[in-house]
């Protein structure tokens, strides 16, 4: 066993107290439903950024709220920003990196959309710029990062703070609270 790894216990442990700390954004994360649930309402459209395991989370959340979560109803309006490979590579071939989701926004993000970004450290200058882009449009901004929120937390409307420094626990805290989310705007609007 490498000395670096730690064993299953002292993970679980660390896990439980990032979850035990969680209990107290509940009100944070009720403003997050509200904001989307309103969004959904007006006829307005919730996209989801994020790279990396961010990237899989923002697809994830387009999933359950365009799809279903836990219950038969209708399709709720959402669109993961991070699945066009097409466009993806040609903004950022054409206009650079940071500008793969910023570009995307600015063409479809409008007054009374949500642009919900996902980014552990708060810093990647594409969210960045993605965020920057959505507030030039209008749309309200709802941040996912980790403990101090980065650069990200400043450019946001509403944002949870997961309550870690470290990406695999920022990215299970920011699962349960996803999860959450969708749970319960898919009640508010079935």
């Amino acid at each position: 066993m490498n000395d670096a790894a730690r064993d299953w216990r002292s993970i679980l442990a660390e896990h439980r107290a990032v979850t035990d700390e969680m209990a107290s954004c509940g009100e944070k994360l009720a403003q997050i439903v509200d904001a989307l649930t309103a969004c959904i309402r007006g006829g307005n459209t919730v996209y989801v950024i994020g790279n990396g395991g961010s990237a899989a989370d923002a697809q994830h959340i387009a999933g359950e709220l365009l799809g279903r979560f836990r219950l038969t109803r209708k399709a709720l309006p959402a669109i993961a920003l991070t699945t066009d490979s097409s466009t993806i590579t040609a903004i950022s071939n054409d206009l650079g990196y940071e500008q793969a989701f910023a570009r995307q926004i600015e063409g479809v993000a409008r007054a009374g959309d949500v642009v919900w970004l996902l980014s552990t450290s708060g810093n990647s200058p594409n969210v960045l710029a993605a965020a920057r882009a959505a507030a030039k449009n209008g749309a309200l901004v709802v941040g996912f990062t980790g403990r101090g929120g980065g650069e990200l937390a400043a450019h946001c409307d509403l944002v949870f703070h997961a309550p870690h420094t470290s990406s695999d626990r920022i990215q299970e805290a920011h699962q349960i609270a996803y999860h959450y989310i969708c749970e319960q705007v898919e009640a508010a609007l079935a």
